[in-house]
């Protein structure tokens, strides 16, 4: 007896030591088997995050750079950087300066590179690039006695004498500058390296991007004014008619934006149908009629009628969830319809109302296609001008600006959003 007595206690005191190695195994076991699940869900997800990367971040982060980036003047004129460096651009620069700026521009020519310096410079000050390929024109037939060469540039052309030339060569030499940021705020460096604000005839950039978020605004209300509505019928319908009434509103998807676009011109323009259709109704004159196109009014009609689907949707989705008995009650408590629908259902859509306005709006800030044919001179959004130096003037500095500012503005209102409505309570499906 006493010996199955101290076996029982030997396998007592085993077993608390057997239970935490299994605990531990156990846990070991778990721990890789969520390593292993973990890395297949990031293996899963590589090819999208590879994606978002290289098309997205990349190509975004490449772009916040050269609004900042000062162009490769200093690399290609050594000489000329050293000597304007600790110049205070109160007076003429002195005569090392003005030789070492023969010296670069006739090394540029000779290397080709006279025409990146040239593009640079003449973004900073417009005319530059004649002066630059005009003076390497003459320099390769004038010969200078060491001394004069001031002399000799402002005799090749006057533009050589002024603080402003060199105010603006000396901007473009440090590596990296906000000349874009200011000058897509209609702002710039004066001679002296000062901030000072646009002439009027060259501020169109602060006014454009009010007009911007004018228009996306009227184009949000407009949506809003046109889709709720429809997104009621739709979620109060019966479900065959209201699948009919869904495939007229996602028509528009399954047609060319190009095709949607011009269709509004064909509508719109002075001797268009609508126009017609007035004088012939005996609303308006030959001589009075409406101009609805290439201006606001026809940027606002064309981007709302194709951005409504992206308002009816998020709307009818939170409608179709909504419960009738909720109305049915409060009118049995004794409201008329309208106070139920204003004190019931309304506030019950606001999350569908929340998404789809800031969907809209966001899609109408960015809009480019919509605004280049059916607005006008008037009726350009700031798009249209990123467009513009991207591919015509090619200054991507300023462009890029532009585009960064927009950026920035956006991240603001969906930050003043989320703090007024609250982001978790949108609702798209």
């Amino acid at each position: 007896m006493n010996e199955i007595a101290v076996q029982s206690e030997d396998l007592t005191s085993v077993l608390p030591s057997a239970k935490v190695f299994e605990g531990k195994a156990l846990k070991a076991q778990l721990a890789r088997s969520t390593r292993r699940e973990k890395t297949k869900a990031f293996l899963l997800v590589l090819p999208l995050l590879v994606f978002i990367g290289s098309m997205f971040v990349f190509p975004l982060a490449d772009m916040m750079l050269r609004s900042v980036n000062n162009g490769p003047v200093a690399e290609l004129m050594p000489d000329l950087a050293a000597q304007l460096f600790d110049w205070d651009q109160s007076t003429l620069p002195d005569e090392p300066a003005f030789a070492a700026l023969a010296k670069d521009i006739q090394i540029a020519h000779k290397n080709r590179t006279l025409g990146k310096i040239a593009t640079r410079l003449n973004f900073e000050l417009s005319g530059i690039r004649s002066l630059l390929t005009k003076s390497a024109r003459r320099l390769t037939r004038v010969e200078a006695v060491e001394g004069t060469w001031k002399e000799t540039l402002i005799h090749v052309d006057k533009r050589w004498g002024d603080i402003e030339t060199w105010g603006a060569i000396k901007r473009v030499l440090p590596g990296t500058t906000a000349a874009f940021y200011l000058s897509a705020l209609d702002l710039a460096y004066d001679a002296k390296g000062n901030i000072t604000h646009k002439p009027a005839d060259r501020s169109i950039y602060v006014d454009n991007f009010v007009k911007t978020f004018a228009i996306s605004l009227g184009v949000t209300i407009s949506c809003f004014i046109l889709g709720f509505p429809v997104a009621y019928l739709l979620s109060t319908l019966p479900t065959a008619k209201a699948n009919l009434l869904m495939i007229c509103v996602l028509l528009p998807f399954w047609t060319s934006l190009l095709v949607r676009t011009t269709s509004w011109i064909a509508l719109l323009q002075t001797h268009g149908i609508v126009n017609d259709l007035l004088v012939w109704l005996g609303v308006l004159d030959e001589g009075n009629r409406l101009d609805m196109m290439y201006n606001m009014f026809g940027t606002v009609v064309a981007m709302t009628h194709i951005l409504l689907p992206f308002m009816i949707l998020p709307l009818f989705s939170v409608m179709k969830s909504i419960d009738a008995s909720f109305m049915r009650a409060a009118t049995s408590l004794g409201a008329s319809p309208f106070t139920a629908f204003v004190r019931v259902y309304l506030p019950q859509t606001k999350p569908g109302i929340a998404a789809g306005s800031l969907l809209v709006f966001i899609l109408a800030i960015g809009y480019y296609i919509t605004p280049a044919l059916v607005g006008g001179r008037t009726g350009q959004m700031i798009s249209n001008f990123i467009a513009y130096h991207m591919q015509q003037s090619l200054n991507w500095g300023l462009a890029a600006a532009l585009a960064g500012i927009l950026l920035v503005i956006v991240l603001m209102l969906y930050w003043l959003f989320n703090r007024i409505i609250g982001i978790d309570k949108l609702k798209l499906g």
